[in-house]
């Protein structure tokens, strides 16, 4: 039996796999491409990125959902205004009715708003819901 050897296609195979794998796991960027933290700054994320890797790699998921806990109740506390009854009320909803994926997809589509999207101002009041 003779054996054949397998045809390269040089660049375009090896871009062919890579866009096949990144679809099937997503890749995400480094915790630089979303903070201001520069190489060699000595800053506390610097010193992060070192110890847990440059995407946090290096981080369980529950670490990764704890440091996101953390973050978020402390930016609450810090943000004006009260929040309404009715958004505790929507937070048990979510987290007793959404299958995982969509309270992960939540998370992200929350933390773009609050990043970059438009938020009632403190003088801008809605009527409570019933």
């Amino acid at each position: 039996m003779k054996r054949r050897s397998i045809p390269s296609y040089g660049a375009i195979a090896k871009s062919t796999i890579f866009i096949c794998i990144e679809e099937i796991i997503p890749m995400t960027k480094p915790v630089g491409y979303y903070t201001t933290s520069t190489i060699n700054d000595g800053s506390l994320l610097e010193s992060l990125k070192e110890q847990y890797g440059q995407t946090f790699e290096r981080m369980t998921r529950g670490e990764k959902l704890f440091l996101i806990s953390a973050i978020a109740a402390q930016l609450c506390d810090q943000a004006p205004g009260r929040c309404r009854d009715e958004i505790y009320v929507v937070g048990h909803q979510v987290n007793s009715s959404l299958p995982m994926h969509d309270r992960e997809g939540l998370i992200e589509a929350l933390v773009n708003q609050v990043r970059w999207g438009r938020s009632l101002s403190d003088t801008e009041v809605l009527p409570m819901q019933q």
